[in-house]
């Protein structure tokens, strides 16, 4: 074991949401299941200003209480591992998976964390009051140098997984688990809302990966569309937001019958209209399932809905399990993530790195602070 007893950490102290670098007691395990990992890298997300300054007023949010260690995305080595930790050691290179539930509640008992009434993102924000009990047990986000987080909340990485591309498996993990929930499979047809993005382009290249046959791409930045289509000319299919009925447009790339299903990736401050027109892509019986965060009204016909078998489903975040089905499609060869371009930014500059990620350059773009 080190006997540093003192690491450096990027606080926010106010509502600002301005980093602050301070010197602070190095993390100890509270729990012989607890793991302290040494941070390389931890994903900076666009909206983190946003959370940090204008959430106190949505009561289904929690965020930490000041001074707080922010970062969502965390990948490191394993440091110590508590005396109860099997599988794990020393030396190990992992991504934490943010995700905290509590345990014991009715969800956690059920085997589905992501609906505790506790849960919580580590190093982000929380979705009730009862997450204040997960921050003061995993205080630590990725903007430190060594973070505590659960055994069971551990992706293995393969050497073939840089820590920056974890680093961005937030984004990717959510647009796995949502392409799951629409069964998404070999022979499917996808539309991706907000393509170019994100969220977005993470969720083309894996539905390419889960054997997607046409992946259709909306979004409004012509240039970023021509880029992303040149990732696989024969599956991808492109479209400007704006110059034409995209429900026409669907519908006559898969031959008039519709899409399978919709991937909805756009993010807060769009019209709800985008989202209206991609339920109009849809054939019958398909679905479309939520991962962005759109928070304009949605009016819909019901009875419409009904009758068209159409399916609405909110997905958020993603289990360790795909995490690490993610890092093992990545390390196979099946899931292609070389386009990302990694901006990196030491500890002490995570002002800099945030301003960086507010510019929303696209998906194509990943802000990473590293170590």
């Amino acid at each position: 074991m080190s006997t540093t007893q003192s690491m450096r950490a990027m606080r926010v102290h106010d509502a600002s949401g301005r980093f602050v670098l301070d010197t602070i007691p190095r993390p100890t395990l509270l729990r012989p299941t607890d793991v302290l990992v040494q941070v390389k890298a931890s994903g900076v997300v666009p909206n983190l200003r946003n959370v940090m300054s204008h959430y106190g007023d949505r009561a289904y949010l929690t965020v930490p209480d000041l001074p707080a260690i922010y970062g969502l995305d965390t990948a490191g080595v394993v440091a110590e591992v508590g005396s109860a930790v099997t599988g794990l050691t020393p030396g190990d290179r992992v991504y934490i998976n943010p995700g905290r539930s509590c345990g014991s509640c009715h969800a956690c008992r059920v085997g589905e964390p992501t609906n505790c009434e506790a849960y919580t993102f580590q190093g982000y924000f929380g979705f009730g009051p009862k997450s204040k009990k997960i921050y003061e047990q995993y205080p630590y986000g990725g903007f430190c140098e060594y973070a505590t987080a659960p055994v069971d909340g551990l992706v293995k990485l393969p050497e073939a997984v840089s820590f920056e591309t974890a680093a961005r498996f937030g984004y990717l993990g959510t647009a796995y688990a949502g392409l799951r929930k629409g069964g998404v499979r070999a022979g499917s047809t996808v539309l991706i809302v907000g393509a170019t993005g994100t969220l977005g382009l993470g969720a083309t290249q894996i539905a390419r990966a889960m054997g997607a046959t046409r992946v259709l791409c909306v979004a409004r930045n012509e240039a970023l569309l021509a880029r992303l289509q040149a990732l696989d000319p024969r599956r991808i299919r492109t479209f400007s937001y704006g110059t034409g009925s995209m429900a026409e447009w669907a519908h006559r790339e898969t031959d008039g019958m519709g899409v399978d299903v919709v991937i909805d990736a756009i993010g807060p401050g769009s019209p709800h209209q985008v989202t209206r027109d991609a339920i109009g892509t849809l054939r019958r019986g398909g679905k479309l399932v939520e991962i962005g965060s759109m928070t304009d009204p949605l009016p819909i016909n019901m009875h419409e809905m009904m009758c068209s078998a159409i399916s609405l489903i909110g997905s958020v975040w993603f289990t360790v399990g795909e995490g690490q089905d993610l890092a093992n499609m990545i390390a196979a060869g099946t899931l292609d993530l070389e386009m990302f371009e990694h901006h990196r930014y030491p500890l002490d500059q995570a002002n800099e790195a945030l301003s960086d990620a507010e510019k929303r350059a696209g998906g194509f773009v990943n802000v990473v602070v590293c170590q």
